[in-house]
């Protein structure tokens, strides 16, 4: 190695070459050799779903086969190190695989670090470069984990985030034969009987399977998707390997405060899940009836008959990607208004249904003739729970009110913080990050600059960044990369904006009702202004449920959190009132002769711009608030007519007109002898 360190890279780039080669051969995914029967424990292998009871396979050696007859279906780390504890010359073939190009790697950033040659930018960035490389050629588990940690900036330092960030789940395809085997043994009937037409050569590849085109018997055009020969075995084997390495770390190294191992298991829990294609399938179903209602919005039907868990067969959708603007303008489709829909079902997906698509790459999203956008591939879903959902609006509010301190406590019940640490020094981290953004306004953020900033907060103090959160990251940041190649000059936090309004303004929930108090308030105060934003944000939703809102609006109004809202409110009628009879009362003065004046009038109608001084009836908030009402979509005044009977049967409503009667008075009382009956001190 010379004094640069650069030989250590050349080192790994042998092992890569040299692995690719001697392990993977032509085809990157090509499954291992036979294993011998002896290896194989003697039971009778578990029939897959759909699968003839016969195994017409060409490829005997599939290895998913391996896995069933060990009775592995799901990720179960025990029973994974129970199996390979009893086989272990499967975990030594693929630990050569493995070990060997980590380690010269792992030799290569030593030196570097003790040459000092690791704190250069260009090579700090080269070995990040290096390691999302060795990650891709190591497989589709590599792949995935690789992706995982792009997420999570607890764990991973920013500049290593954004190359990991740009690892993609590309991998060639693998022999047509092999596929069309793998078809006919989960569907046990012969691919001619099954399709009228299916295309050998694969349209598409990624890491854990292909889709061949093709036709149903009925006529249906269907894509098909088709998993890796003996892909569970690898990504099982891999699994296994990373969460001893994870396990390794986590003890040896103390500058890791995150649960690595709890992290390859919740990796390993959704990669089962993508590589069972019926749960896919489920995945599928599940979200086009939460979007039925929406007719933007596309999803594929699934032929049951034709899928499995390691065969998937789903509607043809024919659209183009939204990142092919001329493709999607040549439909008389404007690409921002797709941005749109999609940013509002994305956003619909995370904070209403609480269900989500975790890879909206441009290859999952395609804009349709009939204006529609088609989502694809539902392997890669999460869940969010009420909860959550509800604590990352509370968030929301305060970060809009630059409350920090709030914010940092929202961090704790979100999961991100413990309960035992110490938010003293992470408010003004918060500030420094979040403040000078919130002063551009939140629909002039940039989401891609604030994350990155909150990145590095997250990396310094003892953060663990929930799986929920790093997936609503993923979808979010990969949403916002489709919409800048639309629209250089799109923020997604801007145009998210008018939901969260809506939903603020909508949701029932008690939570969200005093989130929404706690923004419309500043102390004692009303904003006014506040409550025209949220109203204005909320028109821009096509989904704004207008005589929801309106009842809510109500329902708040009389509420109980609402006392204080309903007692400025009473004060401000009365002064407003009370300045409008006062105004009334000297224009009128000047119209009469000053002998029949009372003394405190008199005189006070000889004084210089009296009348400015005094309070005028200022209407410019009602204006404001009416034209907003009136721009609403669908606003009629009869809607509010409708409500009159409501408002006129609230006790409140009555308490607010019994004390402006009160209020009244005694400011007229107080007007008569102070500013009519008494002469003003000179």
């Amino acid at each position: 190695m010379d004094r640069t360190g650069h030989a250590s890279t050349t080192a790994a780039e042998i092992a890569l070459a040299a692995m690719r080669a001697s392990v993977f051969g032509t085809d990157p995914m090509a499954p291992a050799p036979p294993v011998s029967p002896s290896i194989v424990a003697p039971t009778a292998p578990k029939a897959p779903v759909n699968a003839s009871p016969h195994n017409g396979s060409k490829n005997p050696a599939d290895l998913g086969d391996f896995l069933e007859t060990a009775g592995l279906l799901e990720y179960d780390p025990e029973a994974i190190s129970r199996i390979y504890a009893g086989h272990p010359q499967r975990l030594a073939r693929r630990l050569r695989q493995t070990l060997i190009p980590i380690g010269l790697f792992l030799l290569g950033v030593g030196s570097d670090k003790l040459t000092g040659q690791l704190k250069q930018p260009e090579r700090a960035r080269a070995r990040a470069r290096e390691c999302a490389e060795l990650l891709a050629a190591l497989g589709p588990a590599f792949i995935k984990a690789g992706q995982a940690l792009s997420t999570r900036p607890d764990i991973v330092p920013p500049l290593l985030l954004e190359e990991l960030a740009q690892l993609q789940d590309q991998l060639p395809g693998f022999d047509p034969e092999l596929a069309m085997a793998c078809i006919e043994e989960d569907l046990g009937a012969p691919v001619a009987s099954l399709f009228a037409h299916l295309e050998r050569n694969p349209i598409s590849a990624a890491s854990l399977g292909q889709v061949h085109r093709g036709i149903l018997p009925n006529g249906q055009k269907v894509a098909v998707k088709v998993q890796r020969p003996g892909l569970r075995e690898q990504i099982t084997l891999d699994l296994y390997i990373v969460r001893n390495i994870a396990a390794w770390l986590n003890r040896r190294v103390r500058v890791i405060r995150s649960d690595l191992v709890g992290l390859i298991d919740e990796l390993g829990r959704r990669v089962f899940e993508e590589m069972d294609y019926l749960n896919e399938a489920a995945n599928a179903e599940r979200f086009a009836a939460l979007h039925a209602a929406n007719p933007r919005i596309a999803v594929p039907a699934i032929y049951h008959e034709t899928t499995s868990r390691r065969v998937l067969t789903m509607e043809w959708i024919d659209g183009v990607k939204l990142t092919n603007l001329d493709a999607v303008r040549n439909l008389g489709i404007d690409p921002n208004d797709m941005v749109q829909v999609g940013v509002d079902c994305s956003l619909q997906q995370l904070l209403e249904h609480g269900f989500f698509h975790a890879d909206p790459h441009p290859g999952n999203l395609l804009a349709l003739a009939d204006g529609r956008l088609a989502y694809l591939d539902f392997g890669m879903m999460s869940t969010v729970s009420r909860e959550a959902r509800t604590g990352l609006i509370q968030a929301v509010v305060h970060l809009v009110n630059r409350n920090f301190s709030a914010l940092s406590k929202d961090f704790v019940s979100l999961g991100f913080l413990g309960e035992e640490v110490n938010l003293e020094p992470i408010v003004p981290a918060f500030e420094s990050v979040f403040g000078q953004a919130i002063e551009m306004g939140v629909s002039r953020m940039d989401f891609k600059a604030v994350t990155d900033d909150l990145s590095g907060v997250m990396y310094r103090f003892p953060f663990q960044v929930p799986p929920y959160y790093a997936l609503i990251i993923r979808s979010l940041v990969t949403l916002e990369g489709i919409a800048l190649s639309v629209d250089p000059d799109f923020k997604i936090l801007g145009a998210a904006y008018p939901y969260f309004a809506r939903r603020l303004m909508e949701d029932p929930d008690p939570q969200l009702r005093s989130s929404l108090r706690e923004m419309l308030f500043d102390g004692d105060e009303f904003r006014w202004q506040r409550l025209e934003n949220l109203l204005s944000s909320a028109s821009l939703q096509q989904q704004l449920d207008l005589e929801g809102l309106l009842d809510q609006v109500i329902e708040f109004l009389f509420s109980a959190n609402a006392g204080m809202l309903r007692r400025q409110l009473v004060d401000a009628v009365i002064a407003q009132m009370d300045g409008l009879a006062w105004r009334t009362t000297l224009q009128l003065g000047r119209r009469m002769p000053a002998g029949l004046l009372p003394p405190g009038l008199r005189q006070r109608q000889q004084l210089p711009d009296s009348l400015a001084s005094e309070p005028l009836l200022d209407l410019e908030p009602v204006r404001q608030l009416a034209t907003i009402l009136r721009d609403l979509p669908n606003f009629e005044p009869r809607l509010l007519l409708r409500r009159l009977p409501r408002l006129l049967a609230e006790p409140d409503l009555r308490r607010m007109g019994v004390e402006v009667a009160r209020g009244l008075a005694e400011k007229g009382v107080v007007r008569l002898v102070r500013d009519v009956l008494v002469a003003p001190a000179r």
